[in-house]
């Protein structure tokens, strides 16, 4: 295979891989339009559509489908041996792909980036924000970030923060004006936040558990989202009461009074957040140098760096 084919064939599986030409080209480092021409080079030379495109998305054809699952696990081997050659090397270099869910991103992620990389500074690390539970190998990254109980099968999963309390919380403003709830049944006659689950595209059930006694209730309200600074807003501002799964959104507007919280003893405890990645016999160093961070408190001292 020629040099220009192979990058041909690289072009377009880092399109579908990022469903845009935009982040596609930013990542291969080339212009959308050098990009879009790269593409037609190559269904010129095979003959036959790959994509289809419009204004807003891209999507493969049965054709490029075809030939995407073809040529996506050799690009993986490639990637993985590179990967493998560079870690027996004792090198912590090259790029490093992460798809994690927004929370991780802010609770574990965002406070250790300085030190990251300060401590590995030829990683590149592209993080990608995705609460739609993509699946890691099929997107082409490293390691994944999830709640556990939502983790791929077949995977090595490591934990990164304890079990949590959820909690259902409201403004005094409106516990004022409608009461407070003394049992999750009560909830059928307050307004509540509900929390659409993107993977699914249904609203969360919420779940509550008192003395063995475990109840899932579908709850109606004012506003639906599945985003939780929304959700947490909406709360702020009176429209009813939410049931918070990001606890680093909630807690600083219950210290000061903001938000209240309700059925504290009904309250159940969801895993934790987990980092996972494929099966591999040998673990990339920077994929090793990126779990130790996530891992280490100290990382979080900004006079200290991963590991130190």
């Amino acid at each position: 295979m020629r040099g220009s084919e192979f990058a041909e064939l690289k072009a377009f599986a880092a399109v579908l891989e990022r469903a845009s030409f935009a982040r596609a080209a930013e990542h291969l480092g080339l212009s959308p339009s050098a990009l879009s021409q790269t593409i037609r080079l190559l269904e010129a030379r095979l003959g036959v559509r790959l994509l289809n495109r419009t204004t807003r998305s891209v999507s493969p054809t049965a054709a490029g489908e075809l030939l995407y699952g073809r040529i996506a696990p050799a690009f993986r081997d490639m990637d993985e041996a590179v990967a493998e050659i560079s870690a027996v090397a004792g090198q912590t270099s090259g790029l490093l792909r992460i798809n994690t869910l927004g929370m991780a991103a802010r609770q574990v992620i965002a406070p250790r980036l300085g030190r990251f990389h300060r401590a590995n500074p030829e990683v590149v690390l592209d993080i990608v924000v995705d609460d739609g539970l993509s699946d890691i190998v099929a997107g082409r990254f490293d390691a994944g970030i999830r709640v556990g109980g939502r983790l791929e099968k077949d995977m090595i999963a490591v934990r990164l923060t304890p079990d949590v309390k959820m909690l259902a919380v409201a403004a005094p403003e409106y516990l004022m004006r409608r009461g407070t709830p003394q049992s999750p049944a009560d909830l059928h006659s307050h307004a509540c936040i509900n929390w659409r689950l993107q993977l699914e595209g249904r609203a969360y059930r919420w779940e509550f558990e008192k003395k063995g006694k475990r109840v899932e209730l579908e709850v109606e309200g004012p506003i639906v989202t599945n985003h939780s600074d929304t959700g947490v807003a909406a709360a702020l501002h009176g429209l009813g009461i939410t049931y918070a799964f990001d606890r680093g959104r909630v807690d600083k507007h219950l210290a000061r009074g903001e938000l209240v919280q309700v059925l504290a003893d009904w309250s159940i405890t969801r895993p934790g957040l987990f980092l996972y990645h494929p099966s591999r016999r040998q673990l990339p160093a920077a994929l090793r140098a990126f779990i130790d961070c996530m891992l280490d408190m100290d990382s979080l001292d900004s006079t200290k760096g991963c590991g130190h």
